[in-house]
């Protein structure tokens, strides 16, 4: 792509990891790079853009590909994956029995939430009961309030649930660290196909180098995260970004893959998203 030409059309989160690991590149601290066009949404939106085709550059969730590996192709970086950090099922009760009972979610085409439905096949027998979808944002007051008898939360959730009185029931990201070995997909970097192969070969460099950027300045990052982090805490963004900003966001790699493949065929033999064709996962 010359300079000449159109910024790319990018959206992810206003979350610290997000913004961390694209701060260079959105500010022009990445030589070369295309230009880009940010706009930002939770990951619910952009996995309804990546599903209708918005968009150049999505961050989704992982469990949103075998919906749009058509149309685009998984970049190898720039991603959340991890250990230690996945979503938690938070109760009122620290032993809640959740058979039947109303659970809210962020989203049913989440990794939280398919994470979520292979837990519960494995230990909530005679399954849960109404899951409600509400903006991520809105499930711990639920809890808190009676509204619904447990939620399903991510991102800083995990560092400011005690704030609200609530107990954690579970870890699905201990079960599927427990149950495979393999760490947590969580969120993905997608780039639409008919960009090419030499475009997409410059957005993997260019999210590469940003997340490097960050890692040798994060001082330079600190604005653009902070303004950004929805009145959060400092010292949580900083906890949000220690756990979501690793080495397989530099490098899916042998083990990232492994994941992403792990996480979507298990889903995909429970019914719950299509199955994933042998070279759906391939870059370019």
């Amino acid at each position: 792509m010359s300079s000449e030409s159109r910024p790319l059309q990018i959206a992810y989160s206003p979350c610290p990891n997000d913004t961390f690991v694209f701060d260079a590149w959105a500010h022009d601290r990445v030589p070369d790079a295309p230009a880009l066009d940010v706009t930002f949404a939770d990951i619910d939106i952009t996995n309804g853009m990546a599903e209708r085709g918005e968009f150049d550059v999505l961050k989704v969730s992982y469990a949103v590909l075998p919906y749009v590996l058509d149309e685009y192709a998984l970049l190898p970086c720039g991603g959340a994956l991890g250990r230690g950090c996945g979503p938690l099922v938070l109760t009122r009760e620290a032993d809640a029995d959740l058979t039947g009972r109303t659970v809210a979610v962020p989203s049913e085409k989440s990794t939280a939430y398919l994470l979520f439905r292979l837990w519960a096949a494995d230990t909530v027998p005679g399954g849960v009961g109404e899951i409600v979808v509400m903006p991520f944002h809105e499930i711990m007051p639920a809890v808190r309030d009676g509204k619904v008898d447990a939620g399903l939360v991510i991102h800083e959730a995990r560092f400011t649930y005690q704030n609200y009185g609530l107990h954690k029931l579970a870890d699905m990201g201990e079960h599927w660290e427990r149950t495979t070995g393999l760490p947590i997909p969580l969120g993905a970097i997608i780039a639409k196909r008919s960009l090419g192969v030499e475009t997409l070969t410059r957005l993997a460099s260019a999210t590469r180098a940003s997340v490097r950027a960050a890692w040798a300045d994060p001082a330079a990052s600190r604005p653009y995260v902070l303004e950004h982090a929805q009145e959060m805490d400092p010292a949580v963004a900083d906890q949000h970004i220690g756990l979501y900003v690793n080495e397989f966001t530099a490098d899916l790699g042998e083990d990232g893959y492994a994941a992403v493949r792990g996480l979507l065929t298990r889903a995909a033999a429970e019914g719950l998203v299509p199955p994933l064709g042998p070279d759906a996962l391939n870059f370019p």
